[in-house]
């Protein structure tokens, strides 16, 4: 059904491509070029455990060809390159789990080819003032299917994506979704094969999860409804439907307010999550999303910036029946308490404070910031709360990010991650390789252009 949607509008978008020939209508084509060098480098205190470093470059030629004001044709092919790397697809000989975060740079499904390609983007799109539609291989940037821009190249889907504005400050969305690219996959997969490309952890019974390939669900689709407001304030909402997985509802309201010398943020977020058919599979054992599960989540910010300094506090309380489940594949997580290189999902119980503080420096295009959180986690010993046997821990992420003025569009990205146990109580190889007790340095280089 999907395919044949998918048909019909690229058949009626051309169409009117050939039959506009009486009137005078300018095509304008513009091509893009994005270009990305990534190292990575992930250490262990305990020299026992495995260190990986990785090298790599992606290159995505494309065009935007622009038609008549409404229609546009988008395309783009992305290349990957290994260039230098550990032997990343061995596992860590101690503990027998695979490396989790340089072979995210390129294919989890075959890390040893070097060189590989996929068609990133392919989409027709025909838009006015108040509605538009797209249709085929695009981005997207939803509250939990996200681009998680973290590695070579973004996560992108297959579908269609339907939007319109009844009234002013209202926006309205909607995507139906068939297959997806998860990035670390050259493949595009339907919704169910996806689910398990990543460590999948324990299942409720605390046996190794066996969920790629197990996995039955054939779309997604969500929608979205924003409300603007006067004086700074919006209201968000979005419900992500998975078939014969999940449903998630979220909804945030965050305003603004103008201060002397800066502006004062607050947000505050909510939502509820509930197993849908079954879970992905009627083998209990197997089941992604358990029968009964029934989760909530609250999470709150307050913050202040100006010209020169971003900060925020933020706070995220998950609690209910079951584990808060969204698979690492599709996105970032919603919640403020976001921090790069690590998620908070897969467990029933979750407290994390989180703090952030950037600064730009007035001479020198340089950004310095810093990430530090307190993420408190179901036990590790009870396996139905706790997906992924992971210790409480806390984190500090430190980064720069430089953008040369002489070279637009070009940025100089440094990131280190450090994460340790919250309590001092022995782990075991499990609950540590691949979690706490680490370093973890990248160095980007990014670059786009368009004309």
């Amino acid at each position: 059904m999907l395919r044949f949607i998918l048909l019909s509008i690229f058949a009626l978008g051309f169409h009117f491509l050939l039959k506009a020939q009486t009137e005078e209508k300018k095509i304008d084509i513009l091509p893009e070029v994005h270009f990305r060098t990534f190292w990575m480098n992930t250490s262990y205190s305990d020299a026992e455990f495995k260190s990986d470093y990785a090298l790599g470059m992606s290159l995505n030629l494309g065009a935007k060809i622009n038609y008549a004001n409404y229609w546009s044709f988008h395309l783009g092919y992305r290349s990957f390159a290994n260039l230098r790397s550990s032997d990343i697809w061995s596992p860590d000989p101690g503990t027998g789990q695979a490396n989790r975060y340089e072979i995210g740079l390129f294919d989890v499904l075959d890390p040893r080819d070097r060189f590989f390609g996929k068609w990133e983007t392919f989409s027709l799109s025909y838009s006015k003032d108040r509605y538009g539609i797209k249709a085929g291989r695009t981005g997207i940037n939803t509250d939990w299917v996200n681009a998680q821009d973290g590695r070579l190249s973004p996560t992108a889907v297959e579908g269609v994506h339907a939007w319109f504005s009844p009234v002013n400050n209202w926006k309205i969305g909607f995507w139906a979704i068939g297959r997806m690219s998860v990035r670390g996959s050259s493949e595009w997969l339907r919704v169910g094969e996806t689910v398990g490309l990543y460590p999948q952890g324990r299942n409720v019974s605390g046996n190794p999860g066996n969920y790629f390939g197990n996995t039955d669900s054939k779309w997604l689709s969500i929608v979205e409804v924003d409300r603007e407001f006067s004086k700074g304030s919006k209201l968000h909402f979005s419900h992500t439907l998975t078939q014969n997985l999940f449903s998630t509802t979220w909804g945030a309201f965050e305003k603004s307010k103008k201060l002397n010398q800066g502006t004062l943020n607050l947000g505050v977020q909510s939502g509820i999550q509930h197993t849908v058919g079954k879970g992905g599979n009627s083998d209990l054992s197997l089941a992604y999303k358990a029968q009964g599960d029934l989760n909530y989540a609250l999470s709150g910010r307050i913050g202040w910036r100006n010209g020169r300094w971003i900060t925020h506090l933020n706070y995220t309380h998950v609690g209910g029946r079951g584990r808060w489940l969204s698979p690492r594949e599709w996105g970032k997580d919603a919640w403020y308490t976001f921090m790069p290189r690590e998620r908070n999902e897969g467990y029933e119980s979750l407290n994390a404070l989180v703090g952030y503080v950037a600064y730009r420096l007035e001479k020198i295009p340089l950004q310095l910031y810093a990430h530090g959180g307190i993420h408190r986690l179901s036990e590790v010993a009870d396996a139905s709360a706790n997906k992924y046997n992971f210790p409480s821990y806390r984190q500090l992420n430190v980064g720069l990010i430089y953008q040369p003025e002489k070279i637009k569009n070009l940025d100089v990205h440094l990131l280190l991650v450090s994460k340790e146990p919250l309590s001092s109580e022995k782990l075991t190889p499990n609950q540590t390789y691949n979690k706490v007790e680490l370093l973890h340095l990248n160095g980007i280089v990014n670059w786009r252009w368009n004309k």
